[in-house]
């Protein structure tokens, strides 16, 4: 069973949901149910019998003895944490006194003893199968309850030693398990252990720039009895990775001792930035072994690499963060000494956070910073054997080279926040030679976004579109040519935030041919289009003059075409209103024959029709009609 994993699942389940008391009613039903599974329970009406201790033949024959023993331990771990956290709650300004003090460390002690008694099981049964590895667990899970209890104790001396045996013991159990048993060790170790010993170390004046392992070291009472209890029974590949762990007779490795921001050194103070600053010294020397003995990786594999780098410079920031935030706790001025150094480590480990970022997103656009349009190796197809075809590449899609460039424009873009980013840092604003590297920086990834959104356009056939923005990406790169700074940039170390004057010139170059190339091009265009125009123009000419009335001539009129002579049959639109309103004035045929057939009649009869005609042709539409 893994003891460990045991414990802090329960924990974290309980505690994400509710307190330690609420955690210690879950512990009081499951230890009744191991109770009553074993057969360890008073039955209920008769009076209460003390059990038989448990021995090393329970165990060997059942676990549920060692779940006994931890849910006893840690129901009264338990019990303590929730009485200090409700007296904290109502007087947080007040320590803990008197009898709840006295409460607080005899549930610690019950839990210490009930934990020791389980380690003493599990070392003297020799016929247990719960192995080395279970035993290791519950020796630093005693030496963690016992550091619990000296802290509450305020007896320092041993609360660190209690403390650094059990961060020993989890670190050497972290290197070699698996990743979800060493997440349970590193938990145990960042929330409990490590404060904790910061905490003690301060109370018994040991300086800041003392770092954990020293501490560890200088309080590990029998580092011996420990170097044995590791070493026993462990694999050769285990003893490696033990065997810096323990080692008390040896210095830990070297730490910077300064740190140097421009023409300004400071002395670091704080052990934390020490160490994460020696992390990031060692990272970047392995990245550049890595990025220089592989060259055929993709970039995406070489992008990577980087976060070996970006975790440790992470570190390093947040470390001079919450150094910066103790001392204002405590009141500092922003004047003291001490606080002045911390800002300037501050610039300098967020200034060199921000240029791993950038040069991360430089390994990721591509050859040259994104300069060459390469294409993606493409998938091969083979074809058919028996009609001869060789194999061939399928060549890259439009939609797929736009997607690169629209991924390119956004590293672009994180780059250029970044470059934003440095000058809120504390002392740049007032360091003009910075600020001028920082816009000639700033020009030459504003050049580079201009090209890949230029050829965007270049590839939708947008040709004046892309020429503008080439010429644009020109002056960027002009721009970042007219300031003379130095560089620290060299070929064999990983790209950062340094940009050669040579990077420089080669753009400038590239965009130069790239404006003359385009610029033909839209001169081309603009011709193709002038004589299709002509062309449009003259088909409108052929056309008589009389026909297009409505059309103003620029250039004069045609005046040798002005009709179509001689006249040609055509058909014409006639609306059929005119024909309506013409009728009664249109002599047809069968009118003239019926005028004569009604000729006979009388001279009265004449005047009535005549008038009864000129009625009715008042009728139709707009009081005319048939």
């Amino acid at each position: 069973m893994d003891i460990t994993d045991y414990i802090s699942s329960r924990r974290n389940e309980a505690l994400l949901v509710g307190d330690y008391g609420l955690y210690r009613k879950q512990l009081s039903r499951r230890l009744l149910t191991v109770r009553r599974k074993l057969g360890r329970t008073t039955p209920k009406g008769r009076k209460y019998t003390s059990k038989a201790p448990i021995t090393e033949e329970d165990i060997s024959s059942n676990h549920e003895f060692i779940h006994l023993l931890l849910l006893t331990s840690e129901r009264a771990w338990a019990h303590a944490m929730y009485m200090k956290s409700m007296r904290s709650a109502d007087s947080a300004e007040k320590a803990i006194s008197g009898s709840t003090r006295k409460h607080i460390i005899s549930r610690l002690h019950k839990s210490v003893t009930v934990s020791a008694q389980l380690v003493d099981l599990l070392k003297a049964d020799k016929k247990s199968t719960a192995g080395k590895r279970n035993f290791l667990e519950a020796r630093a899970y005693h030496s963690l309850l016992k550091g619990t209890l000296e802290f509450e104790s305020q007896k320092w001396d041993r609360c660190l030693a209690a403390y650094s045996e059990a961060h020993i013991l989890y670190t050497s159990l972290a290197k070699t398990s698996d990743a979800s048993q060493d997440d349970s060790y590193r938990g145990l170790l960042s929330s409990i252990v490590e404060p904790s010993l910061r905490y003690a170390a301060y109370q018994v004046k040991l300086p800041r720039t003392l770092p954990i392992d020293s501490i560890v070291l200088r309080f590990l009472q029998d580092s011996t009895e420990i170097h044995a209890l590791l070493k026993d029974g462990a694999s050769p590949a285990e003893e490696d990775a033990l065997g810096p762990t323990i080692k008390v007779e040896k210095e830990i490795r070297d730490l910077p001792k300064t740190i140097t921001w421009r023409s300004r050194t400071v002395k670091i103070e704080d052990a934390n930035i020490a160490q994460a600053l020696a992390s990031v010294s060692a990272a970047e020397q392995k990245l550049t072994l890595h990025l220089s003995a592989s060259n055929d990786i993709d970039f995406k594999g070489k992008a990577a690499a980087f976060d070996e780098v970006l975790i440790p410079s992470q570190d390093a920031v947040d470390a001079t963060k919450s150094a910066i935030d103790e001392l204002t706790a405590d009141g500092v001025a922003q004047s003291d000494q001490r606080m002045q150094a911390l800002q300037i480590t501050r610039t300098a480990v967020n200034y060199a956070l921000v240029g791993w970022r950038i040069g991360r997103n430089r390994v990721l656009c591509g050859r040259a910073d994104g300069v060459y349009m390469d294409s993606e190796p493409s998938k091969k197809t083979k074809r058919g054997k028996e009609a001869g075809v060789k194999v061939g590449e399928k060549e890259e899609s439009n939609s797929r080279k736009l997607a690169r460039l629209r991924e390119r424009v956004v590293l672009y873009d994180t780059t250029l926040q970044s470059l934003e980013s440095i000058k809120e840092l504390p002392g740049v604003a007032a360091d003009q030679t910075l600020l001028n590297e920082l816009e000639m920086k700033r020009s030459y990834f504003a050049a580079l976004r201009c090209l890949s959104i230029a050829r965007s356009h270049a590839i939708l056939g947008h040709l004046k579109n892309s020429l503008a923005l080439f010429a644009r990406a020109l002056e960027h790169s002009s721009r970042s040519l007219s300031n003379e700074v130095s560089t620290k940039a060299t070929a064999d170390k990983p790209p950062n935030l340094e940009v050669t004057p040579g990077q420089s010139m080669f753009l400038q170059q590239l965009l130069q041919g790239l404006v003359s190339q385009h610029r033909a091009l839209v001169e081309l265009h603009n011709l193709s289009s002038d004589a299709a125009k002509a062309a449009s123009l003259k088909e409108s000419n052929n056309v008589p003059l009389i026909e297009r009335l409505y059309e103003y001539p620029a250039n004069g009129a045609d005046l040798t075409n002005l009709v179509v002579y001689p006249p040609q049959l055509r058909p014409i639109p006639v609306k059929p209103i005119f024909l309506d309103v013409a009728f009664n004035y249109i002599e047809y045929p069968w009118r003239t024959k019926r005028a004569r057939d009604g000729g006979s009649h009388t001279s009265d009869a004449e005047g009535q029709s005549k008038v009864e005609e000129k009625s009715q042709t008042r009728k139709g539409w707009f009081g005319f009609g048939r």
